[in-house]
């Protein structure tokens, strides 16, 4: 995936100016795919210059805050896009090379790591949680519903499944066996 396709997805959403857009990327597909602000604002200027967005000043605001729209052929880049094939995701996950090195050296503060990092997932599944109670309370019949439903649910199974396995290697790691 790409920041460029990420923005123009939410631009589909909703348009909005850069400060919003980051805002709104932070509490959605930034849960997904992260981007700094910096580069938001980088990447809007080249989707700009690619015909795929456009951007008009909002009168009264300050500074030069501007409203970015998708054009027709930001559209058709996404669509290009989103029907292009896709390779399975790769795994590259520092915790696994951590791992595999507190077997081979032995005790370490890999164990007091796990924990704050089990802190974090446990924070994040009740935050995509919450969003759920919030935002999907009833079943939709909306498609577009239907698929942000989805996408935070595969969050909230992917938060799942990291404590499970936290929770695993603390138990080994913490066996003195």
């Amino acid at each position: 995936m790409s920041l460029p396709h990420a923005l123009l997805t939410s631009l589909a959403e909703r348009p909005g100016s850069g400060s919003e857009l980051a805002s709104r990327f932070d509490r959605s597909i930034g849960y997904f795919w992260q981007a700094t602000h910096q580069q938001i604002y980088r990447e809007l200027a080249r989707l700009e210059a690619n015909g795929w967005v456009r951007s008009v000043a909002i009168e009264g605001a300050r500074g030069r805050k501007r409203r970015y729209d998708l054009l027709p052929q930001g559209l058709e880049e996404l669509a290009r896009w989103t029907a292009e094939p896709m390779d399975p995701p790769a795994i590259r996950d520092e915790l696994m090379v951590r791992l595999r090195a507190e077997s081979v050296i032995g005790p370490s503060a890999l164990a007091q790591r796990l924990t704050e990092m089990l802190s974090l997932h446990r924070q994040k599944l009740a935050a995509y949680q919450a969003i759920e109670r919030r935002d999907f309370v009833s079943s939709s019949s909306d498609r577009r519903r239907r698929l942000q439903h989805l996408v935070l649910k595969a969050g909230v199974d992917f938060e799942r499944q990291r404590i499970a396995f936290y929770e695993d290697a603390l138990s080994i790691l913490e066996d003195d066996g």
